[in-house]
């Protein structure tokens, strides 16, 4: 059964005459007859009763006739659900990130792509790079913006593309910023530190112990929001991206050379290739850090990675 017949059978009961019926289809009568005689074979039975100036439907033809509207009208529904995904009408885009840049580089890069693509339905997932990585190749996210380890090895079932460098620096509270801190400052300074699973704790623990000692804690556990408030109420200082520091409110104090910094890329997988609405994103974020970049916008202390 072929849906071209389906649309020959259907001409032929809303018309009831087969000359008309082909002229509707724009297709040569004899050609029309014979696809529906094709038609009525592959069923087993006769969808018409033909007499001289009469054509009327069978039970047969009663039977088919709703199916065939539905199995027409289901066909034209996919064409244009397809035509509008393609032309990024519809669509969706599941992306991952961590806390810190769901509330720096994310939101801007999403507001853009919003007001291009205001049909593309986005889904945002918030979680430690390792726990990213893995969504993406469970197939349970599109892309992710992830903190590549200091190794620089990425899992080889991935497509990654570095984009920052960004500065870590310290924040506190209710004192004066210095004009420069060491890592070894923090020896004797509860912090407040984030939960397990924060690339910010793992890098923070990393310098600290380096640097020849284990920091102490103040208070632990926290996700961003909870160590922002910890830290305005003055339980300690934290060690935070730059690009958070910077909207945070809070007295900043960069470190000393050679620093403390991260890596951001975005990634997705290897062997998958990108939805349309996904590719589409990506390139928003790519455009949106270079035209920064170009214009001098970028955030203190970031450093764009992109040729």
């Amino acid at each position: 059964m072929q849906l071209q017949q389906l649309r020959y059978f259907l001409a032929v009961a809303e018309t009831r005459h087969f000359t008309r019926a082909a002229e509707a289809a724009h297709v040569a009568q004899p050609s029309l007859s014979q696809q529906i005689r094709a038609l009525e074979r592959e069923l087993g039975a006769e969808l018409f009763h033909r007499t001289r100036g009469n054509i009327a439907l069978t039970d047969a033809g009663d039977a088919l006739l709703p199916l065939a509207r539905r199995i027409l009208a289901d066909t034209e529904s996919a064409r244009l659900a397809v035509q509008e995904t393609v032309q990024l009408r519809r669509g969706r885009v599941r992306l991952g990130a961590p806390p810190s840049l769901c509330t720096s580089l994310v939101p801007d890069v999403l507001r853009v792509f919003r007001d291009r693509h205001p049909g593309v339905a986005l889904m945002v997932r918030e979680g430690g790079s390792r726990d990213l990585v893995r969504s993406l190749a469970a197939g349970e996210l599109d892309l992710a913006l992830i903190i590549t380890p200091p190794s620089g090895e990425a899992a080889p079932a991935l497509e990654v593309t570095e984009l920052l460098h960004e500065e870590l620096v310290l924040v506190s509270a209710g004192e004066r910023a210095r004009r420069k801190a060491r890592v070894a400052d923090l020896r004797d300074r509860p912090l407040v530190m984030f939960r397990e699973g924060y690339d910010l704790r793992e890098a923070t623990l990393a310098a600290c112990r380096a640097a020849g000692f284990e920091p102490e804690f103040a208070v632990e556990g926290g996700e961003m929001d909870a160590v922002l408030g910890f830290v305005r109420a003055g339980l300690g200082p934290a060690v935070l991206p730059g690009m958070v520091a910077a909207r945070s409110g809070l007295a900043v104090t960069p470190f000393a050379g050679p620093g403390l910094g991260r890596t951001i890329a975005v990634a997705h997988g290897h062997e998958v290739p990108l939805t349309r609405a996904a590719a589409a994103l990506r390139g928003t974020l790519l455009t949106h850090l270079r035209d920064g970049a170009g214009a001098g916008a970028l955030p203190p202390g970031t450093r764009l990675l992109l040729s």
